[in-house]
């Protein structure tokens, strides 16, 4: 039995029959269009953001599945702060802030994916991208605010 594996970045909820997904589907027999509206239903929640996605196909039978992968934790963060870029002087110039919500969220949404045992980890290493992009969390840098979870002032949330 016969199976090939179609991996794709696409923007989420944005995907078309064009390159790269298009030429790589055809040959395989499979309803194109059918399976791009297919990955845009999975990924709608991403919209704007690229999202990994590999379509498996059986070449004998034409049946199909989608997996969906999650964006960068980067194009998470910036969905949240509402912004299209990070700053281009990290450290320095400050383009958004989240709430701790948001950061959890974003956690939460990495932590299937991730080999971290704890939510706590995976939102410290979530902070950690935020300070790349110039986004704050609740008005404070990233640094104050990882030093506010290593005290335990946040664990209320981050359980």
């Amino acid at each position: 039995m016969g199976e090939q594996k179609v991996s794709a970045l696409v923007t989420g909820g944005g995907a078309s029959a064009g390159p790269p997904l298009g030429p790589a589907l055809g040959p395989l027999g499979v309803n194109i269009m059918e399976v791009i509206k297919a990955i845009n239903d999975k990924t709608k929640d991403f919209e704007g953001m690229k999202v990994p996605v590999t379509v498996i196909v059986n070449t004998d039978t034409k049946k199909y599945e989608i997996e969906i992968g999650i964006p960068s934790a980067a194009a998470l963060i910036m969905k949240e702060a509402g912004i299209q870029k990070g700053s281009g002087t990290s450290g320095t110039d400050w383009v958004g802030d989240v709430t701790i919500d948001s950061i959890i969220k974003v956690a939460n949404t990495k932590l299937e994916k991730s080999y971290a045992s704890s939510l706590k980890s995976v939102a410290k290493t979530i902070i950690g991208t935020c300070v790349a992009l110039g986004v704050k969390i609740e008005g404070k840098t990233p640094k104050e605010m990882t030093a506010e979870i290593n005290e335990g002032k946040w664990d209320e949330k981050l359980k």
